[in-house]
């Protein structure tokens, strides 16, 4: 698997966690920053991950800012990405099997590391279950191809 992460000035150390567990796990890392403690502008680190889960040149991505809001809603304006902002196991969990949610954001604001750590590992590893799920999932993307 292969995965970008990006975040602001608020998910550095998160993201920098994060990162160093996905290579444990074995999984490839594109870190697109940012590596600064001044502010910075989120969909500056939300777009360019986007853009890369959508054109297909990664499997995955996450994001971290301070809330994990703005984040996902700068990952949502990108064409083919589904972006589940989440704060629970369960949450992560049911948002892979039943969205195929293909980016993750959290806010660093919000979860302490351990959590957020534990999130992103059930995340990366659970699998969509497509059946019912897979019907709500083609709607959202027969929209999103028609719409302007």
């Amino acid at each position: 698997m292969k995965v970008a992460i990006g975040s602001d000035h608020a998910g550095v150390q998160l993201r920098q966690e994060i990162v160093q567990m996905m290579k444990e796990l074995g999984i490839e890392v594109i870190d697109i920053g940012c590596e600064c403690g001044t502010s910075v502008d989120y969909p500056d680190y939300a777009v360019p991950v986007a853009e890369k889960v959508a054109k297909g040149e990664v499997d995955r991505g996450i994001l971290i800012c301070g809330t994990g809001i703005g984040m996902s809603i700068a990952a949502n304006k990108v064409k083919g990405v589904r972006c589940a902002l989440v704060h629970d196991l369960f949450s992560a969990k049911a948002t892979r099997q039943h969205n195929d949610s293909n980016v993750l954001a959290m806010g660093e604001r919000v979860i302490g590391p351990g959590l957020a750590l534990e999130i992103a590992k059930v995340w990366l590893t659970t699998e969509y279950e497509g059946g019912r799920h897979g019907r709500r999932v083609d709607k959202i993307t027969q929209y999103e191809n028609q719409s302007v």
